[in-house]
C-alpha cells in the first residue's frame, strides 16, 4: 500500500464506520419471517439436512440409513464414483504407490484407470505441471501476498490470458483445462509461498525448483517446498493420503455448489475455479483447519500439562465462551453432514499416528486424541446427545501438515490443490447435462416506499 492509498483510507474511515453501523442495523431481518415464509436458512431443513437441489454421480456422503422405517445415524461413508474412499487409500498402501492421481482419474472419468490409462494420465499431468513461460517471473514474483489463497486465485485468473481457447466450454476443451489446473495448482501454491517468504521474511534464499516428471503430486510438492529437496517415503505417502481424502465431498458443500452455480452461467473454467476458491477460503469451509491450529496454539499456551484433567477443565472454558475466541466452539469437532464419525478423520488419524512416530511427536498426537475424547463427551453432554461428538478431518489435517513442516499459509491451498479434481468433475457433469442456470429465489420482505425528492429529505 502506498502513501496515497493509506491517506485515503485514513481520511474516509470515520465516514465509512458511521455508514457501516447504519447499514448493519438496516440489514437485520426479523428471524420469525424465515418460519412465516418457510425459508430454509443455509439451504438446510430444521434437522440440518441439506435441501436437495441437484443430482450427481461424482460422489456420495452417507451418515444415515433406514432401519425399520427409522432414520438411524451410522458411521460416515464417503464414496467417489461408488468406491469407498477407505478402499482407495487401503489399496494404495497395500500396493505401495501414490493414489491422488488415480483418484483424480476416477473422479473425472467415472472409472478406475487401467495401467495404460494411469501411465498416460500421469504423463499428461507431468507435461502440464510446467507453468507457461516466464509465468513465475511475470505473475507470481510481481506482486506477492501474505494470503496464499488470494495469490492462487489471482494466478488462476491470469492463466486465462495464456489459454489459446479460454471461453470454449466444450467437454474436450474443459477437460484439457481441468487437467492443466489439476497439474498447475500445486506449482502455483508452492512457488507463491517461496516467493512471498523470500521478499517478506528474513529467509534470504530464493529457490524455484522445477517439478520432476516421475514424481507424484505429493512428491513434487515436498520437492519444491524444501530447500534440500529431501523427504521420506512416509511423508510423501501421508500427504498423498490427505490429498485423496480432500479431493471430493459431494455436490452440496459450499465450494462445489459454487462450481455448479458458476458453471451453469456458461462462464469459463478459470472464472469458475476462482469463484470456488473464494468459497473454499472461508473459515467455515476450507479455512476451518486454520481455526483448529489457532485453537490448539491457545490450549498449549494455557495448559501447564496435557493431562486429561487439565484438558477437561480448559475444554469446559472453551464451551462456556471463557477461552480462545469465546465462540463456545471446539473447532474440528462435529460435522454438518456426518453423525457418528467422519471417515476422512478416521483415516487421517491413523496415518497421523504413524507420522508422529517418525517425527518423535507421539505425545502431541496423544494430546490431540485426549482433546478429541474430552470435547466429544462434553459437547454431547451439553447438547443432550446419546453419543459423543467425533472429530472431523480438519481436526487432524493441520497437525499432519505441521509434522510435514508445511507452512500454515498453505493449509487451505492444499485443500484447493486436492479439491480441484472434484470441482473439475462436477463442472463437466454440469456441462454434460446442459442444466438450466441455477437461480434460487429470495423473498423480499421490505415494504414498498414512495420516492422522496432531495429538497424534502
Amino acid at each position: 500500500m502506498d502513501f496515497n492509498e493509506a491517506h485515503l483510507i485514513i481520511k474516509h474511515s470515520p465516514k465509512i464506520y458511521k455508514l457501516a453501523r447504519e447499514l448493519a442495523a438496516t440489514d437485520i431481518i426479523d428471524p420469525s419471517l424465515y418460519d412465516i415464509y418457510d425459508v430454509k436458512r443455509g439451504l438446510r431443513d430444521r434437522n440440518g439436512k441439506g435441501v436437495l437441489c441437484g443430482l450427481t454421480e461424482v460422489s456420495e456422503v452417507t451418515s444415515w440409513e433406514n432401519v425399520d422405517g427409522v432414520r438411524t445415524p451410522i458411521p460416515g461413508i464417503l464414496c467417489y464414483r461408488g468406491y469407498n474412499v477407505k478402499d482407495l487409500v487401503k489399496h494404495c498402501i497395500l500396493e505401495d504407490r501414490f493414489g491422488f492421481e488415480e483418484t483424480a482419474f476416477l473422479l473425472l472419468f467415472g472409472r478406475l484407470p487401467t495401467k495404460k490409462d494411469f501411465e498416460e494420465f500421469n504423463e499428461m499431468l507431468a507435461d502440464f505441471r510446467v507453468l507457461p513461460r516466464n509465468f513465475v517471473r511475470d505473475v507470481i514474483m510481481k506482486s506477492t501476498s501474505k494470503d496464499m489463497m488470494n495469490m492462487v486465485a489471482r494466478c488462476v485468473l491470469t492463466l486465462y490470458s495464456y489459454d489459446p481457447d479460454p471461453d470454449n466450454t466444450s467437454i474436450s476443451n474443459v477437460l484439457r483445462q481441468s487437467l492443466q489446473l489439476i497439474a498447475q495448482l500445486p506449482m502455483i501454491a508452492a512457488y507463491s509461498h517461496r516467493v512471498y517468504k523470500y521478499y517478506n521474511t528474513n529467509d534470504g534464499s530464493m529457490y524455484i525448483h522445477k517439478p520432476i516428471p516421475e514424481y507424484s503430486t505429493a512428491q513434487n510438492l515436498l520437492h519444491i517446498l524444501r530447500k534440500d529437496n529431501k523427504f521420506t517415503d512416509l511423508e510423501a505417502k501421508v500427504l498423498d493420503i490427505s490429498l485423496i481424502l480432500h479431493a471430493e465431498h459431494g455436490g452440496g458443500n459450499a465450494s462445489t455448489f459454487t462450481t455448479h452455480l458458476a458453471t451453469s452461467t456458461g462462464t469459463d473454467s478459470y472464472s469458475s475455479t476462482v469463484a470456488s476458491l473464494g468459497s473454499l477460503k472461508g473459515p467455515k469451509h476450507g479455512g476451518a483447519n486454520l481455526k483448529v491450529c489457532e485453537m490448539f496454539d491457545n490450549i498449549k499456551e494455557n495448559l501447564k500439562d496435557w493431562s486429561k484433567e487439565s484438558v477437561t477443565a480448559y475444554v469446559k472454558k472453551l464451551l462456556n465462551k471463557q477461552a480462545f475466541d469465546r465462540s463456545g466452539l471446539v473447532y474440528g469437532m462435529g460435522h454438518a453432514v456426518y453423525t457418528v464419525s467422519d471417515p476422512r478423520a478416521e483415516v487421517l488419524k491413523l496415518y497421523a499416528g504413524k507420522l508422529a512416530v517418525e517425527k518423535g511427536r507421539e505425545k502431541e498426537f496423544e494430546f490431540y486424541n485426549t482433546v478429541a475424547e474430552v470435547a466429544g463427551e462434553l459437547i454431547a453432554e451439553q447438547k443432550h446427545l446419546l453419543k459423543p461428538v467425533s472429530p472431523n478431518v480438519d481436526f487432524y489435517s493441520g497437525f499432519v501438515y505441521s509434522m510435514l513442516n508445511l507452512p500454515r499459509s498453505l493449509n487451505t491451498p492444499l485443500f484447493a490443490i486436492s479439491r480441484i479434481a472434484g470441482w473439475s468433475a462436477h463442472r463437466m457433469e454440469e456441462l454434460a447435462n446442459s442444466g438450466k442456470i441455477i437461480r434460487p429465489a429470495y423473498q423480499c420482505v421490505q415494504d414498498r416506499r414512495e420516492y422522496i425528492p432531495f429538497e424534502k429529505r
